[in-house]
């Protein structure tokens, strides 16, 4: 690990450890090692930190929007967490390429399938990027969700902690049986990932999937939790 990352490790444990009361239990559930593709939803910034602060000392990635790079502090910080940078609104290739080879590689590879931030921490339409992802990497999959957060700049200006909370679920892997991935079936694949994550929030936040029934998918096959 670089002193770079050394100090972006210690000042973002630091900090997001004053700010929150954060119950991470259930993140000794993620493998030690191995390629990953950890899915998690986006409520706002505060996951990010909390998050790779959390997994280490596994090695962590992830896509950002390349609009950051404009400025020399987000520049310098998120390359020192491995960050990508990727072009909203399209299939950045390049960005997919750096991605696979970063999960081949033997990264955790974080990415939030609804591809926007959800203020109000409910669970939104997710978008089929990680289905592409995932297919290309032949990667296992992990659903590792929050929730409590939604609050916390609200909290912070009353000097209250904000309890942030999260759930890791069952790896797996797409099964497509041999099929060609059409649209349609790239969709069912999303929607399938997408209850997954869904089933580990509480009701109140599992938005458009709240009455989805997350057993017996068609295309995933379930791992044990070491990977």
């Amino acid at each position: 690990m670089s002193l770079s990352q050394t100090l972006v490790l210690k000042f973002l444990d630091i900090l997001t450890s004053t700010i929150c009361r954060i119950d991470d239990a259930e993140i000794a559930d993620v493998p030690a090692s191995g390629p990953l593709i950890l899915i998690t939803n986006h409520v706002n910034v505060l996951e990010i930190p909390v998050l790779y602060s959390r997994l280490q000392p596994r090695p962590i990635s992830g896509f950002f929007a390349a609009k950051r790079l404009d400025s020399a502090w987000m520049r310098w910080l998120l390359n020192a967490l491995h960050g990508i940078p990727v072009q909203r609104g399209k299939l950045d290739r390049t960005a997919l390429k750096r991605a696979i080879s970063r999960i081949r590689a033997g990264d955790i590879f974080a990415i939030a399938p609804e591809g926007t931030r959800n203020a109000d921490g409910r669970l939104g339409q997710g978008k089929p990027g990680v289905v592409l992802l995932a297919m290309q990497s032949d990667a296992p999959l992990q659903p590792v969700v929050h929730w409590g957060d939604e609050y916390w700049q609200r909290n912070l200006r009353q000097l209250r902690r904000t309890p942030f909370y999260i759930a890791v679920g069952r790896p797996f892997r797409l099964d497509t049986g041999g099929k060609r991935v059409d649209r349609d079936m790239r969709q069912e694949i999303l929607d399938e990932i997408m209850v997954q994550m869904a089933a580990l929030l509480p009701p109140e936040y599992r938005g458009v999937y709240a009455d989805r029934d997350a057993a017996n998918p068609k295309y995933l096959r379930f791992l044990e939790s070491a990977i």
